[in-house]
């Protein structure tokens, strides 16, 4: 006879249910990052070749502006960034409450 205790417990998650947590938690870093990043290049050149000239500010100013402007986009943009991963197939991983809230979930989720 089990106890109640042994009932309530839940097997952690499978090696693959984590790599999906891995993968479903990873992918859209990277297409926010793609994003983020070109969005900063190309805003910082033209802040640099069009206020920058005016202004006489220097590269690196001209940088951080076009940091600022893909800062302010990534903002708006997070949320279709998950939607257009959601459209790839990129499922939420089926785990328990309990499955979801393990250590192992949470590392590797945050790696």
């Amino acid at each position: 006879i089990l106890t109640s205790l042994e009932k309530l417990e839940v097997a952690p998650p499978s090696p693959g249910q984590l790599k999906h947590v891995f993968f479903h938690n990873a992918l859209p870093f990277v297409g926010f990052g793609f994003l983020d990043n070109a969005i900063m290049i190309a805003a910082g050149t033209q802040i640099e070749l069009s206020i920058g000239v005016v202004l006489g500010i220097s590269t690196m100013a001209g940088a951080a502006l076009g940091n600022l402007v893909s800062d302010l986009a990534g903002l708006g943009l997070a949320g279709y960034v998950e939607a257009l991963a959601s459209r790839l197939g990129l499922s939420i991983p089926d785990l328990t409450p309990k499955q979801a809230d393990m250590w192992q979930t949470r590392l590797s989720a945050h790696l």
